[in-house]
């Protein structure tokens, strides 16, 4: 086993700015950078086709700038690349997180047809007024064309989870300058806005959410990513969500693994479902949490009529709306029952709350077999910081297995940690050592559980100040509250421990496998030799190679 280091990474905080890091709220605005001058840029859409046209929107002190474009996989390939453009600083509103920018547009381009699928990532450069070069980075995702596919795969990036995170503008679903008191997050944030620090590119050494550190007893456990967020200028949430931290490392292994992979947003799985059904496997990967019931009817009519999907995903809670043919996204998140027009009146069903609130009737673990509200967060924070790093096995002989040599009771992917930093479970019991979902626990027919880990709703610890806690407990109190209408003590107790699973279940004439774990693209991004060959099970079986 990896031996962990016993210190947390020091990046030249003082101990007022680590809590800064953990507890306040920064992001990045126009006019951030003052004196070294600034460029940003978002364009009109997240996904193209082949021969549409790209509308960016840029701001900059610069009165030119140049742009490259190169298509982000395997290798990286350039496709584009211009000099000499034209750009200004445009005027941006107070709340553009919610409103979107509203900047004119900038430049186009044709999207070629020789660009094949994938998420192509824009570079944009020019002087700063301290004559050093300033930069900013954008990405798009070209989507495929419809039609057959055999033998191709299909990864949906998690696109509603990085509108989610992103910082820019100063709101997004978690913090925000909204309300009265301009300390609310945001009901409704807009596509139409730059990606935060750390969502498209970051340097290798930027610090996953998990610890990789051995907490010594008695210790505060502290966060590392937030530090070094802090530190480098980078989002708060560049280690919750975006390209660069999850998507990007299960589609580069696929692609060095031989597979032919195309790309797509969640919005094509909204607006255009029948992308889906050219292919035999489609791939959820990362940190995939906010999704509309559209997209969930996508997904489970593709399953349902003999379709394959592969979940290496993790936090499966939210139920979101889009507005304005997509460009703005709608999630109440805890405030959905006292605020959320769907309970005066709406659909409510179509309520943006949890997907295990009694009353939409639509559990998670109906699509794909697990949920957050039993699962939640392992390996940070005060949540079980010295606890299993992989997925403890249980049903070995299980074909996801094959050729691992792993045991029963082995530990998959710990040494690359792929279990955390947000799983996915169901309540279950052990029967003859083996486990089994209970009968409350809405499980899919025929769902069979290959791997279980322990995870928690609560930060509980004597160890741990109340102020130096960023997950306390409300998160498990808001659970406690969904399912069973208070957030008592005694409803708490129910629910704060939770777990994360590997399962898989037929559905109609397809089949689902779920190993519900944000950071399964970690052991992928590690070159762990059984993560890889449990994926690659994974996908040639739904690809019918095996």
């Amino acid at each position: 086993m990896t031996q962990l280091p016993t210190e947390f990474p020091d990046f030249g905080l003082t101990p007022e700015q680590r809590r800064e890091a953990v507890r306040g709220h920064y992001y990045e605005w126009p006019g951030m950078d003052g004196s070294s001058g600034e460029i940003w840029c978002y364009s009109d859409r997240f996904s193209y086709r082949p021969r549409e046209t790209v509308t960016l929107h840029v701001s900059s002190t610069a009165p030119q700038f140049s742009i490259a474009i190169i298509r982000d996989g395997a290798t990286e390939t350039q496709v584009f690349e211009k000099t000499g453009l034209s750009a200004r600083w445009q005027d941006t509103p107070d709340q553009c997180s919610v409103e979107g920018c509203g900047w004119e547009a900038s430049f186009e381009f044709r999207i070629g047809d020789d660009w094949p699928s994938g998420a192509y990532r824009i570079t944009l450069s020019a002087d700063g007024r301290d004559g050093m070069p300033i930069h900013s980075h954008h990405l798009f995702i070209v989507a495929p064309l419809p039609g057959r596919k055999p033998g191709r795969l299909l990864q949906v990036a998690a696109t509603g989870t990085w509108l989610a995170y992103n910082t820019w503008g100063g709101s997004n679903h978690y913090q925000g300058i909204t309300g009265p008191k301009r300390d609310q997050y945001a009901t409704m944030v807009s596509t139409q806005r730059p990606w935060c620090r750390g969502f498209v590119v970051l340097p290798e050494d930027a610090p996953r959410v998990p610890l990789e550190v051995a907490v010594p007893p008695k210790t505060v456990p502290r966060y590392p990513h937030m530090e070094w967020a802090f530190a480098t200028g980078h989002s708060k949430k560049y280690a919750s969500s975006g390209w660069a931290s999850y998507d990007s490392h299960f589609f580069r292994f696929a692609e060095r693994a031989g597979y032919a992979v195309d790309l797509a947003s969640q919005t094509e799985l909204h607006f255009s479902p029948e992308i889906l059904d050219g292919y035999d496997c489609v791939v959820f990967v990362g940190h995939d949490e906010y999704w509309t019931w559209e997209m969930r009817d996508a997904v489970d009519t593709y399953v349902t009529r003999g379709g394959h999907a592969a979940r290496f995903a993790g936090n499966f809670m939210w139920q979101t709306r889009l507005e304005d043919q997509g460009r703005r996204q709608v999630c109440y998140k805890y405030k959905a029952r006292a605020e959320d027009p769907a309970y005066r009146g709406g659909d409510v069903r179509r309520a943006t709350n949890s997907w295990e609130a009694p009353e939409i009737g639509r559990p998670g673990s109906a699509t794909f077999g697990l949920n957050a509200t039993q699962g939640v967060y392992a390996g940070w924070g005060g949540c079980a910081p010295r606890g299993v790093r992989g997925f403890p096995v249980y049903r070995p002989e299980h074909w996801a297995f094959a050729g691992t040599g792993i045991y029963y009771g082995d530990l998959l992917g710990a040494d690359s940690h792929v279990y955390g930093y947000e799983v996915d479970g169901l309540d279950f019991e052990i029967r003859g050592g083996l486990p089994y979902p209970t009968a409350q626990s809405g499980a899919p027919d025929g769902l069979q559980v290959l791997a279980v880990g322990m995870a928690s709703q609560v930060e509980e610890s004597a160890d741990i100040p109340i102020e130096d806690q960023f997950l306390t407990d409300e998160d498990g109190r808001f659970t406690a509250e969904t399912l069973f209408g208070e957030a008592s003590d005694a409803n708490l107790d129910k629910v704060k421990r939770g777990n994360g699973m590997i399962v898989n279940f037929p559905r109609g004439k397809g089949e689902v496998f779920h190993a519900g774990s944000c950071e399964w693209v970690a052991g992928l991004l590690r070159q762990d030799a059984m993560v890889e060959r449990v994926t690659k099970n994974v996908l040639d079986r739904y690809l019918g190679k095996s």
